[in-house]
């Protein structure tokens, strides 16, 4: 199933999670942390060519990567976010429900 977004980006949904899903940087091994911010542990490694869905975003940190500088991070399961600088959301602010 695919959606559009408010940017105008299509999007689909996680299989059966209900949540949009987004492409992560070309050429990116991304790190999944156990919280908003590079200084948490890192709890696993997205591969090449992932997609992730996200349930909700957070301010934390702010990172720099391949889609601008950002302290937005996407919640992508229990637990487990990635900064937004990283995730082809086609915005640059919020494109889902804020965490909490």
């Amino acid at each position: 199933m695919a959606i559009e977004s408010d940017s105008g980006q299509v999007q689909s949904l996680a299989s059966g999670s209900g949540f949009p899903t987004f492409p992560v940087a070309p050429g990116y091994r991304v790190n999944v942390r156990n919280g908003p911010g590079t200084n948490y542990s890192v709890v696993r490694v997205l591969p090449l060519g992932a997609t992730v869905g996200i349930r909700c975003q957070c301010e934390g940190m702010t990172v720099s990567g391949p889609y601008g500088t950002t302290d937005l991070w996407d919640c992508i399961g229990n637990g487990e976010f990635v900064s937004d600088a990283y995730v082809k959301t086609g915005s640059d602010g919020w494109v889902t429900s804020r965490c909490g």
